[in-house]
């Protein structure tokens, strides 16, 4: 017997679905990391990336200029929708706090990224919150 999606499923497939601006906070230049794989898939699958690390604030990874914050990426016009984060757990409250202020309508935190401080502050602050979930994994896995 079928017991259909689950709810958290729901929301990753409602996210994956509305909104086609991803911040990455921590991409990598590194073709080899999980970041820039991540995001070169996401981008070849028609998702806008918007990359967010001050160690390359100016230069370019995947063709889009990458900013030093999300601050200073929405001050400059991009679209941000959805943060995508790859950084550790301890600094995830931090991202969120930013992406509330920036007015983010979703927060992804990679896989093996868990913080209850950044959940309950995202869900506090009314936006949908994905953690320890591989944003490429997801969208292969609903969209195959």
């Amino acid at each position: 017997m079928s017991t259909g999606p689950t709810p958290e499923t729901n929301i990753r497939l409602q996210i994956l679905q509305n909104y086609h601006h991803i911040a990455v906070v921590g991409l990598s230049i590194d073709i080899h990391k999980p970041s820039y794989v991540v995001c070169g898939y996401m981008k070849n699958t028609g998702y806008d990336i918007i990359p967010i690390n001050p160690r390359y604030a100016g230069r370019e990874i995947l063709g889009k200029r990458v900013y030093a914050s999300l601050t200073e990426a929405k001050e400059a016009g991009e679209t941000i929708e959805i943060v995508d984060v790859f950084r550790l757990a301890q600094y995830v409250p931090q991202v969120v706090d930013e992406a509330i202020k920036v007015g983010a309508k979703a927060l992804w935190v990679q896989l093996g990224i868990r913080s209850d401080e950044a959940t309950q502050k995202a869900h506090e602050a009314g936006i949908p919150y994905v953690q320890d979930r591989c944003i490429k994994v997801e969208h292969m896995r609903l969209f195959g």
